[in-house]
């Protein structure tokens, strides 16, 4: 059973939810504007072997919301002081996209805390690989939608327009834990557009290479591919940072994720739970 849990780390509120008490702890991280519950189809699958814990990154989700502390080594030491309040040395670090470039930064520079590392769709993100994406195209063309206001009804059709084949109610109740309902019925993100661009801003500035050789504990990188998208030039982009990453960590592996958009734990959660597993056992991450 879940359990959702609140906890005061640096002097701000905390959400996370612990889907098991036993086993070797698994620290989950979601991406940017997302919260912990997009790992709820597939940390169940994994509470059977690891003590799960999904993560309400600062801003985030249920967690407070501060002007502040959006760096990498601000997230990154929120963190540790979660490791820290729950009494747990060394976790296996699980991040998807932004949340992967976190664990990133926390097997580079707190190698001691972080047993393994698992890139979700992320990690390797590197913006600034591709020359043309100066910050000023970034922040034009990455700013995320301004939602608030929309009617409650009709972001649950976009929802469903948008999803197509892979809508169904969970997914679309998972998502709508990423806004606060009003009043009015109308919907707001719980991430701050002003919060949401620093953390854009943090990961632009990231160079993912710069820290690959700092990772010491094995490692499963995790690249989701989509053989339909027509532009060719940003895929091969994406591979060349994936192998960048293989490459540069030490001790690592890599499976793709072929026919699979970007939120993997929605998408792929069985083969997800699965894929962790083994890498688990084969590295002996878990007992």
């Amino acid at each position: 059973m879940v359990h959702d849990k609140f906890i005061t780390l640096r002097g701000l509120q905390f959400h996370y939810r612990e889907f098991s008490r036993r086993g070797a702890p698994l620290i989950l991280l979601h991406g940017l504007a997302s919260q912990s519950h997009i790992f709820d189809l597939v940390a169940p699958k994994l509470a059977q072997h690891f003590r799960v814990i999904a993560f309400d990154q600062r801003g985030h989700g249920e967690s407070e919301k501060p002007d502040e502390g959006f760096d990498f080594e601000n997230v990154a030491r929120d963190v540790v002081a979660l490791l820290d309040a729950l009494k747990i040395k060394r976790a296996l670090i699980a991040g998807h996209s932004w949340g992967g470039n976190v664990a990133l930064y926390l097997a580079a520079h707190f190698p001691e805390r972080v047993r393994g590392m698992i890139l979700i769709d992320g990690g390797f993100l590197d913006i600034q690989s591709n020359p043309e994406m100066t910050w000023e195209r970034t922040e034009k063309e990455l700013a995320p939608p301004n939602l608030i206001g929309t009617p409650l009804a009709d972001f649950k059709q976009m929802l469903k327009q948008y999803a197509g084949k892979l809508w169904r109610p969970a997914l679309e109740k998972i998502v709508l834990h990423n806004f606060e309902i009003q009043s009015d019925n109308t919907i707001r993100p719980r991430l701050a557009y002003p919060n949401h661009m620093k953390i854009l801003r943090a990961l632009w500035e990231q160079r993912p290479g710069e820290y690959y050789a700092l990772v010491r504990c094995p490692t499963l990188i995790l690249p989701a591919v989509n053989e339909h998208v027509q532009d060719h030039a940003w895929t091969e982009r994406r591979r060349a940072q994936v192998l960048a990453a293989a490459n540069g960590i030490e001790n690592n592996r890599v499976v793709w994720f072929h026919e699979t958009v970007h939120d993997i734990p929605l998408h792929r959660p069985r083969k997800l739970a699965n894929v962790i597993l083994r890498f688990a056992r084969d590295h002996k991450l878990i007992h």
